[in-house]
């Protein structure tokens, strides 16, 4: 491995061994213009609505001119450097459409267990996570960007979210204590609401094995907010026999290993090896990797008679239209599991694939095992056929039904009489046509037939 290999791993390891952070992705910014009915921001001489039954902190960047605001009855501006109204005639600028009222989007549709709202604060590419993990986990640190402000929904039914630290308004929350007193203060009502609660617990992932996520119990919550965002239902896997990866809402197509693993086997130095070892290789350019402990299934442990109640889950799925590569990766880590998996603490390997694609493209090397079992039973059953043909032909003989001559003891033929049956099948380009009758000076030129035993006796004894 060349310098500029060796820094880039080093690099990885760096960002995969810190601490996980998760980032709020909406805000509820005054310029922002996907926070307003018309998708833009107010013109200058717009009229301004916030909801009156809202609760809301809107952060101001720039300067407008408006011809009238309605404000909620509980809520602040935050006025950045320059930022302000000024008063402005209605529909000053000609250009701004209608002149609607400018109405301010319900603040309250951001919910915390949605997976479309948070984003990993360092994720290095090639690398994504269940749904289940893309919400915050149980260690992870949670970041919500000084420069925005944001309204979060607490729940329903998730009960408490527990986190490792809470970093907002330029304060880093690790003590309960002082995470209570900000949820209290007037700030924390602004930014936070729901029925669900908000905690923290200091405490570090230690194992280098990794620590399952935490998120099981509210799965069920976040996969319904995710859904609700993609219009209520899964969308359709594109491939048959799609897979389902613990955490995940909806069937994707690709692969899954698993692991189980000793302890000497380390997460984030196999994470590392996956990016630089194999998602590095030209082959693999496209396929994005999810590595994780889940808790492993009751059925497959008590099938597998293994102990532990958790292992590695390796999902691989393909970003762009490549068929096949997930099936090679897949066979490819099981390969190197082979031959390193004691160097690596990893005790056993086992993988799935999802199938073709429904389209009716080819799907090289997936689900090999089952094509490769269709193809010997029809091997076999054209074998059967074969056998069962050659058995009548012989029993056919011995009763004198059907005799059979070497080429230079047979008979002349009857003037005009046909060679033999006329089979399509052996004989597909001319099944169309009349059997030729050969001539004595042209015996070169003349083809063999199938000999047909089942058709007119007489004939066949011509």
């Amino acid at each position: 491995m060349g310098a500029p290999g060796r820094v880039l791993l080093w690099l990885q390891l760096l960002a995969l061994t810190r601490a996980a952070d998760k980032v709020w992705v909406p805000n509820t910014n005054f310029d922002d213009a996907t926070n307003w009915s018309q998708n833009r921001t107010p013109c200058a001489g717009a009229a301004v609505e916030f909801p009156a039954d809202k609760t809301v902190s809107v952060l101001v960047r720039e300067g407008h001119s408006i011809s009238d605001m309605l404000l909620p009855l509980d809520g602040e501006f935050v006025l950045a450097s320059g930022a302000g109204f000024g008063a402005a005639d209605a529909g000053s600028r000609p250009d701004c459409g209608t002149g609607a009222r400018a109405r301010f989007l319900d603040p309250d549709r951001f919910l915390w267990l949605d997976p479309l709202l948070w984003r990993p604060g360092d994720a290095a590419s090639g690398l994504f996570s269940v749904d289940a993990e893309r919400v915050p986990c149980l260690h992870d640190d949670v970041v919500f960007p000084s420069d925005a402000s944001f309204r979060v929904g607490l729940g329903p039914g998730a009960g408490t979210v527990r986190v490792r630290s809470v970093q907002a308004l330029g304060q880093t929350l690790e003590r309960e204590e002082d995470l209570a007193a900000f949820l209290a203060s007037r700030a924390g009502r602004l930014r936070f609401h729901g029925p669900g609660a908000l905690s923290v617990d200091p405490e570090a992932c230690t194992d280098p094995s990794g620590c399952v996520c935490g998120n099981a119990e509210a799965q069920p919550w976040i996969c319904a907010a995710l859904l609700q965002s993609l219009g209520g239902g899964c969308p359709q896997a594109a491939c048959l026999e799609p897979l389902r990866p613990e955490g995940q809402c909806c069937d994707l197509c690709g692969a899954v290993v698993s692991l189980t693993h000793g302890p000497a086997f380390d997460l984030q130095r196999y994470r590392a090896r996956l990016l630089h070892a194999f998602l590095s290789l030209p082959q693999y350019q496209g396929l994005q990797v999810a590595v994780s402990k889940v808790p492993r299934p009751p059925r497959l442990r008590e099938a597998s008679g293994a102990k532990a109640d958790t292992e590695i889950q390796v999902v691989l799925v393909e970003a762009g239209p490549e068929i096949g590569s997930v099936g090679r990766l897949a066979r490819a880590l099981l390969a190197d599991i082979a031959e390193h998996g004691e160097a690596l603490g990893i005790l056993s390997a086992t993988a799935r694939e999802s199938g073709a694609p429904v389209w009716g493209g080819s799907a090289a090397g997936l689900n090999a095992p089952a094509r490769a079992g269709l193809a010997g039973g029809l091997a076999a059953a054209g074998l059967l056929v074969l056998l069962a043909l050659l058995a009548g032909a012989l029993l056919l003989r011995r009763e004198g039904r059907l005799r059979w001559r070497r080429r230079d003891e047979a008979a002349p033929a009857r003037a005009g009489a046909p060679l033999g049956f006329h089979n399509p099948v052996f004989y597909a380009a001319d099944s169309a046509e009349a059997l030729p009758t050969p001539k004595s000076d042209q015996r070169s030129s003349s083809r063999s037939y199938f000999l047909n035993p089942l058709f007119d006796e007489a004939e066949a004894e011509a």
